[in-house]
């Protein structure tokens, strides 16, 4: 089994960082930095940074904040948001991300997702899929784009592979239904990506307790597991996380 690696996520929005439920409702959650060193103090394995009004405002990914947040931690940094050409992800790599995160700048120019691959490597380049439930769809899943505002005709698990043959190397799929609920993965999606690809798959959306944690590599397949309000509130440490994995058998980055 792989090991298992935990991600803490800071969407930002205006400077700070912010969590909402189904994509609205956002509240503050604190400072980026000052975060970002919390985590990585707390052993978090990697991080997520996602300029969550960037392409709804359409406009590049503010790379002070990139600038700020990889000053203060040696863990891989995964950023996302306003993403749209090989200039913007050389950018965002020159100012401190490991990898980036690209959505719907793929789904309107899937060669992008190529090119990136052939510049800078495929372990730099992750896709994340937003979805819905829609019965239409022959995998039950809706790809949606533009910060989950609006459906894109396409069905989720088959743009999942699709990535992966144009160069993707992780997928990162978010339940819309599922985020910042706090009610668990949404693991019937997770499951379904994870089945698909052979790329590593992070679980994205909605857990809120230990057991969400643990059924999202055992059920969902997923190979890191990331989370923001039950970091950002204080709710679970990740300390307490990994302690929780190890007891139910798992390998956990140390």
């Amino acid at each position: 089994m792989d090991t298992i690696k935990i991600m803490p996520c800071l969407d930002m929005k205006e400077g700070r960082v912010v969590k909402g439920i189904n994509f609205v409702d956002l509240r503050d959650a604190g400072d980026p930095v000052e975060n970002a060193a919390f985590y990585q103090e707390e052993g978090a394995d990697e991080l997520a940074m996602l300029d969550i009004a960037a392409t709804v405002e359409n406009r590049k990914t503010r790379l002070q904040w990139v600038k700020n947040v990889s000053s203060v931690i040696d863990i891989p940094l995964t950023v996302g948001g306003g993403i749209g050409g090989l200039e913007d992800i050389e950018s965002v790599l020159e100012a401190g991300a490991d990898k980036i995160s690209m959505n719907s700048a793929a789904v309107k120019n899937p060669d992008l997702v190529m090119a990136a691959a052939k510049a800078f490597g495929r372990d730099k380049i992750t896709v994340a899929i937003d979805a819905k439930r829609n019965k239409e769809m022959p995998s039950g899943f809706e790809l949606v784009v533009s910060g989950g505002t609006k459906p894109a005709g396409k069905d989720a698990v088959a743009w999942a592979k699709e990535c992966q043959k144009l160069g993707a190397g992780v997928i990162l799929p978010t339940s819309m239904d599922g985020d910042g609920t706090q009610a668990g993965y949404d693991l019937e999606f997770t499951r379904a990506i994870s089945d698909a690809v052979y790329v590593p798959v992070v679980a994205s959306g909605g857990a809120g307790k230990l057991e969400h944690f643990y059924e999202g590599a055992v059920q969902g397949g997923a190979q890191v597991l990331l989370a923001a309000s039950v970091f950002h509130y204080r709710i679970l440490s990740i300390g307490q996380v990994k302690e929780y994995l190890k007891a139910k058998g798992l390998q956990v980055a140390l």
